[in-house]
């Protein structure tokens, strides 16, 4: 299998490194163990013949448009961070360049896949359009303004749709990875996991952290704000609605467009949060945490607390 890891200016340094150092574990794994033969050709990439990393590391890489149409194209995260960082980021001539290469690519029919804010710089070419993607979660906000025409299901880490996989946040990289040798060789892909210690995250639920996501929507800050302060107290969407001084349907719009959630799922996403923290920083029981975070009782939110994060109590507090 011939895969190209397409490099753009500013690469995330860890996210390129995870998919490169993957691959070539899985090959080196390949031949020690004599269960199967390297199958992977791996090419770095670029729109240029020198790029350099968010890290400040320049490296040299071949011009994508003068080699072959490989089987699979990876392309890791750009190190922008920040909305305003980032699509000043995907205004670049770089970044148009690199969008008509993935289109030329995707009819000669390479599969493509991008992970963390790589599943930009994709969206960008608009081969995702009427697709299902997922993205970083913090940047979720932005990427449904961005992308209308893409279905966006942020809490995935992995999402296949068509012939393009998308990942997550930034270790997501790794996930993307063994997609890659698990296409080649489910065994292998199944070595190299243990090799490298990766657990199967399927979801960025657990890992989320609902008032980090970053947007400019003045509605749905009030009402994050709103929602911080009335945490403990029944939940009242035309409460909310009034305190904010918009009407119950325009709240639960802009936060459906902006969250991809409803008013109701954002609050027990922030209930989640907190008990987490008071489960991995106290002594407290499960019906006095629940009690602290608007619950009447601890079978509520144990039963959320697995719905949200695919975890027991016992493992979260474990885990602190």
């Amino acid at each position: 299998m011939d895969i190209c890891v397409l490099l753009l200016n500013d690469a995330f340094d860890l996210g390129m490194a995870s998919i490169l150092d993957t691959l070539a574990t899985a090959n080196d794994l390949a031949t020690q163990s004599g269960r199967t033969r390297p199958g992977f050709s791996i090419r770095r990439v670029g729109m240029r013949r020198r790029i350099r990393t968010h890290q400040g590391l320049t490296l040299m890489v071949e011009l994508g448009e003068r080699g072959p149409t490989p089987d699979l194209v990876l392309v890791p995260a750009i190190g922008a961070k920040a909305p305003a960082e980032l699509g000043a980021a995907l205004l670049r001539r770089e970044v148009a360049d690199a969008g008509a290469l993935l289109r030329k690519w995707s009819a000669a029919g390479a599969l493509i896949g991008a992970a963390c804010t790589g599943t930009f710089v994709l969206a960008e070419s608009s081969l995702l359009d009427g697709q299902l993607a997922t993205t970083t979660w913090w940047l979720a906000p932005f990427f449904r303004e961005r992308f209308p025409r893409v279905e966006l299901d942020d809490s995935r880490m992995l999402v296949k749709s068509s012939r393009y996989i998308t990942a997550g946040a930034a270790l997501a990289h790794l996930d993307l990875a063994l997609w890659a040798v698990r296409l080649r060789s489910p065994e292998l892909a199944a070595l190299a996991a243990r090799y490298l210690i990766l657990d199967r995250r399927p979801s960025q639920s657990a890992y989320a952290i609902p008032d980090h996501l970053a947007h400019s929507d003045p509605i749905v800050e009030h009402f994050e704000k709103w929602a911080q302060r009335h945490l403990v107290e029944r939940f009242s969407i035309a409460e909310a609605a009034r305190a904010i001084g918009t009407s119950q349907r325009t709240l639960a719009r802009r936060i459906g467009h902006v969250l991809g959630k409803s008013p109701l799922s954002y609050v027990q996403d922030l209930r989640v949060e907190h008990a987490i923290h008071l489960l991995q920083t106290s002594e407290e029981g499960l019906e006095e945490i629940a009690a602290r975070v608007g619950y009447r009782n601890g079978m509520t939110l144990r039963t959320l607390l697995r719905r949200k994060t695919g975890q027991s109590v016992r493992g979260l507090r474990t885990q602190g």
